[in-house]
């Protein structure tokens, strides 16, 4: 299912909520933008864009496309969540690196085939997930100190 205003002003409708031109504003720019975006950046691309929109309606609106499910929320331990889009895209992990802050997306069958054997080994029903692994990419790699193998 492609994610569009469309969709964002149905599943406000089945909550009980408008598309007031403030949360247009926000889902439309967060829509053009793709990849993984924080809400300070959204705020900056709008004011650009001379449509400033208050911090508040930024936020609240993040909450509902996220709670709606069109968008996933990611803490990549800056205390700064970003947003990307979830419907309509296949699933995939996260590679960031904590230098420059790079986020590289992958795909691996092998991992998703293990999640499922472990949680039906343990007859237990995952809902989602999120698998994010923390270093340094490949410009950063000089810069990392020596590897230590921590399992959180």
């Amino acid at each position: 299912m492609k994610v569009d205003l469309g969709t964002f002003q149905e599943r406000l409708r089945q909550r009980g909520l408008k598309l007031t031109k403030p949360r247009r504003l926000v889902a439309g720019k967060l829509l053009s933008t793709g990849g993984h975006v924080a809400a300070d950046d959204l705020i900056e691309l709008l004011r650009r864009d001379g449509t400033p929109v208050g911090r508040a309606t930024v936020y609240r609106t993040l909450a509902i496309l996220r709670g709606s499910g069109l968008f996933d929320e990611h803490d990549f331990g800056s205390g700064h969540k970003v947003y990307e889009r979830a419907l309509g895209r296949p699933h995939h992990d996260h590679l960031f690196c904590v230098s420059c802050g790079a986020v590289i997306e992958f795909r691996e069958p092998r991992i998703e085939r293990l999640q499922d054997e472990v949680t039906r080994r343990h007859h237990f029903t995952a809902m989602y997930h999120s698998h994010k692994i923390f270093g340094y990419c490949r410009r950063c790699q000089s810069k990392a100190p020596q590897r230590v193998e921590r399992h959180a």
